[in-house]
């Protein structure tokens, strides 16, 4: 993923960001991208980390855990990266984003929230570019040109030393607990690796286009 960030970066000027956008309950609101490598948290906003570290030390000394909530983003992706039908863009990057350990979900651009949206609301075309980016950055399977926005949603950790319903070789009723090593959220960690996937995702298609295209450019839309 190193080397697809340099490669992507020096041929296409791609650079990739991320942030844990919500912990727990805890809703981050964001604030710049610059605090994000100033925490352990992977915070867009500094500010809230003390509450974050608090609300970890109470699930750690309550033997349970929490989910979370990344956000990654990869600007400057060329206009044409993607298929539409078999190796859709979107769908190559849901099918490596749920690959991650624990990510339960994924969304490109408004995700869920496009289920209360109107069409009225949608990307909007205009001769200066698209005037949202509802869609994340991928329209019908195939690159924008916009930003490629893409959140996940990491489970609760599983190992907690809360005892917890179980069966045993025999299918018998038992109670597990797990002792010695705790996550209260695998998710703290998982900034990195969501950025490192959307880029290893993003390598291959620009070389696939570059395979079927000869890097014949487009221009950019937006």
């Amino acid at each position: 993923a190193a080397v697809a960030r340099k490669w992507l970066h020096s041929q296409y000027g791609v650079t990739f960001k991320g942030c844990m956008s919500q912990l727990g309950d805890i809703v981050i609101p964001f604030e710049s991208w610059d605090q994000v490598s100033a925490n352990p948290f992977f915070a867009a906003n500094a500010s809230i980390v003390p509450e974050l570290e608090a609300y970890m030390d109470s699930l750690r000394k309550a033997g349970d855990s929490c989910g979370a909530r990344i956000k990654v983003v990869a600007q400057n992706v060329p206009v044409g990266w993607g298929q539409p039908i078999y190796d859709k863009l979107d769908a190559d990057i849901a099918f490596a984003m749920m690959g991650i350990n624990a990510v339960k979900g994924v969304e490109i651009g408004a995700g869920f929230n496009c289920v209360a949206q109107k069409g009225s609301e949608g990307d909007e075309l205009t001769p200066e570019g698209f005037a949202g980016n509802q869609s994340g950055g991928v329209l019908g399977g195939i690159s924008s040109g916009q930003d490629i926005t893409v959140s996940i949603a990491i489970k609760p950790t599983s190992s907690i030393r809360t005892p917890r319903r179980s069966v045993d070789r025999d299918g018998q009723p038992v109670m597990v607990e797990t002792l010695g090593r705790h996550d209260p959220c695998v998710g703290i960690r998982a900034t990195p690796i969501a950025e490192a996937m959307l880029a290893l995702v993003l390598m291959d298609q620009a070389l696939r286009h570059r395979a079927q295209c000869g890097d014949v450019s487009t221009g950019r839309a937006g």
